[in-house]
């Protein structure tokens, strides 16, 4: 992947929205690939102030997702992005938020989730890394 101009990799927040009771995680479709699984993630952006920040924000954009932060997960690096993966428990799910006639959403378990977003192992890894992941 090309860092498109930059010379730092992106800083990518990446929010894994949870509803604790059920076990449940919330996955998204991709708007560039409509038939791909996603979680809620974007840039980092100076406004954000801090990388939690970040994460929530793109989760309320994507996803339409209100919560709170309760984990940081892991960072991952690539050689364009660099993913800072964050657990949120939601709160609120809003029926119509900012890119709902752009994205499907669902609430599926750790492992159907994990299945979803294999195609981008950056993901993945983030998941398998959070609570919801079995104990090993």
């Amino acid at each position: 992947m090309s860092n498109k101009g930059r010379t730092t990799p992106r800083i990518v927040c990446c929010a894994i929205p949870i509803a604790r009771a059920a076990g449940k995680v919330l996955i998204i479709t991709s708007r560039k690939r409509p038939n791909n699984w996603v979680l809620p993630k974007g840039g980092w952006e100076p406004s954000d102030g801090v990388l939690e920040q970040a994460a929530l924000r793109e989760a309320y954009e994507e996803a339409g997702v209100r919560g709170k932060i309760t984990r940081f997960v892991t960072t991952i690096p690539s050689a364009s992005s660099t993913y800072h993966f964050y657990e949120l428990d939601v709160a609120e799910l809003e029926q119509e938020w900012l890119e709902s006639k752009e994205r499907k959403r669902e609430w599926v378990d750790y492992a159907e989730a994990v299945q979803r977003i294999s195609w981008k192992a950056e993901l993945a890894q983030g998941l398998q890394l959070s609570s919801l992941a079995p104990k090993r």
